[in-house]
């Protein structure tokens, strides 16, 4: 059934008119033109889809746009700020953690949502924490190395 359907996506109130059983994702890529969440599996095994919804990562595949009725919806494209990468993005480019680019949007919006729950996380708490976002490019040191140098940054520990 088509609703009026209204939410926050990256800090600005959007309205859309949606069938309210559509998928998040379907919402983002094609009615609000936002492309950093992926479409991988569609069954929500992959990440690729990864978004923030009230700080909480979620799989956009999974979630029907009516869940985010009243929510902050971010993306990876709401993490700049005034044309300021967030601590994540940096780590994951010094660190060539995003090899083909393909997850890295999903990998980048789950550990925002790790280092929020634990800003001090273990490197087994990282793997433990991104074991459902896949790489099939096999940058996975790389992308852990990202997760923690970012970590380090948030937290002010890193002088580079």
């Amino acid at each position: 059934m088509k609703a009026s359907i209204q939410f926050k996506l990256n800090d600005k109130p959007v309205t859309v008119v949606a069938d309210d059983g559509r998928p998040l994702l379907w919402v983002l890529r094609t009615d609000l033109g936002v492309t950093g969440p992926k479409y991988g599996c569609g069954e929500g095994v992959c990440g690729a889809c990864t978004v923030l919804v009230d700080g909480q990562a979620v799989l956009a595949c999974q979630t029907g746009v009516k869940e985010v009725i009243g929510k902050e919806v971010v993306t990876i494209e709401g993490l700049e700020k005034n044309g300021t990468l967030h601590p994540l993005q940096k780590a994951f480019i010094k660190h060539d953690a995003l090899q083909c680019g393909f997850c890295a949007s999903g990998m980048i919006m789950k550990a925002h949502s790790l280092l929020s729950e634990n800003p001090t996380p273990s490197r087994q708490e990282i793997i433990e924490g991104m074991d459902e976002n896949l790489c099939r490019c096999g940058a996975h040191k790389r992308i852990i190395l990202a997760i923690d140098t970012a970590a380090q940054d948030m937290r002010g520990e890193r002088k580079s």
